[in-house]
């Protein structure tokens, strides 16, 4: 008999904290997926690290070796300096003079990254100024873009997803949820072969160091707004057309970017999504809706008694306009 009352009121705590421990194994979850991703990188690009490391040392000794003239501290002067300009986006190299990092299609692509933030990290600002500015750009531009972004994913969606959906629920009878999911994969299918793997054939072409799976690398880092920075277009040596390149570059990045929150959207509206995400959500107390309700209720109200005041206040001023019945019997036999 306790073993059952115990059993009973133990289900009945969990049934009454369900969200909060669905919420703590999704913590869990989340943490164990961080510890997981570290371990596959550490394990995965670790010994390429060790490799390029030793390669770097020895053609550092072998050029020290050939050239006695100069010492090893002079060569690291030397290396921290092209290094640091290197981090700044400008290159020593000699088939890297002509590529200016601060004209306007640049400028336009920084801006675009700094707006999505995105942050590819190839240009920097050099100056003071250019820092504030950027600070302060950034403090303004992000909440427009995101409210610009919002307004554009709305109206699409509303076009593309949700009138789609509805009309093949009325018009042919099928089920509104697996019309929803099958809308759901197709848009995600269109979305990935047309800025994704098209994307990806065409920077496989233009680029010259870039196979396809780089492309596709590029793509996703970027569309996915991560912006590692390891690949950007339009930094080759005698890029042809490199302004309309990267002034195309950059509508191709927000027009993916439309894109990808649109096919978000898509999928967050599903029944099953909803219904699985509602499991980690802090559940409303009853008392706290029927305070709403009263509240919305005592609004409402007070509305009703304010129109009806008004309209009799209206009508007390147009009473010296109309004649009162009395007066009208009093003035009947005057008439006679």
């Amino acid at each position: 008999m306790l073993q059952s009352l115990a059993g009973s009121s133990c289900v009945r705590l969990v049934e009454r904290h369900r969200s909060a421990w669905c919420f703590g194994f999704l913590v869990l979850g989340y943490l164990l997926y961080l510890v997981f991703g570290a371990v596959v990188f550490s394990s995965v690009e670790l010994p390429y690290e060790d490799l390029l490391r030793q390669e770097l040392r020895k053609l550092k000794r072998r050029f020290v070796e050939e050239h006695e003239c100069l010492s090893e501290q002079q060569l690291e002067q030397f290396l921290g300096r092209v290094l640091e300009a290197n981090n700044y986006g400008v290159s020593v190299r000699s088939n890297a003079s002509g590529n200016w990092n601060w004209d306007f299609a640049s400028a336009l692509f920084f801006a675009s990254t700094v707006l999505s933030t995105t942050g590819y990290g190839h240009t920097v600002p050099l100056s003071d100024g250019g820092k504030a500015f950027c600070i302060i750009y950034s403090v303004i531009g992000i909440p427009f873009t995101l409210l610009f972004l919002t307004a554009v994913v709305q109206r699409v969606t509303v076009h593309v997803t949700r009138r789609p959906v509805l009309y093949f629920h009325v018009r042919w009878g099928f089920s509104k949820q697996v019309v929803a999911i099958v809308h759901a994969v197709l848009l995600g299918l269109i979305t990935v072969s047309c800025f994704f793997f098209i994307p990806a054939a065409v920077f496989s072409v233009l680029e010259d160091d870039w196979n396809f799976l780089e492309s596709f690398y590029f793509c996703f880092i970027s569309l996915s707004t991560i912006g590692l920075g390891d690949y950007v277009p339009g930094e080759g040596y005698n890029q042809k057309f490199r302004e309309l390149y990267k002034i195309g570059i950059t509508c191709y990045l927000l027009l993916g970017l439309i894109a990808m929150l649109v096919v978000l959207e898509t999928f967050c509206e599903l029944h099953e999504l909803k219904k699985f995400r509602k499991m980690f959500y802090v559940k409303k107390d009853k008392d706290e809706d029927q305070v709403h309700i009263i509240e919305h209720d005592q609004l409402s109200f007070s509305s009703i008694t304010e129109q009806a005041a008004g309209m009799k206040e209206d009508q007390k001023q147009n009473e010296p306009f109309v004649a009162t019945p009395s007066s009208a019997c009093a003035d009947g036999p005057a008439n006679h």
